[in-house]
């Protein structure tokens, strides 16, 4: 998983779907999971 200060570029991939958890900002892909993120 990576963490970066911006989730715009990764959001738009296709099958990402965003998430809130514990107050921090997930990225998650079920197609291409080195896509994880987290944003901070």
């Amino acid at each position: 998983m990576k963490v970066r200060a911006s989730l715009r570029a990764l959001k738009k991939k296709e099958g990402s779907i965003v998430v809130r958890r514990h107050g921090k900002v997930f990225v998650i892909n079920k197609r291409n999971p080195r896509l994880k993120a987290r944003q901070g």
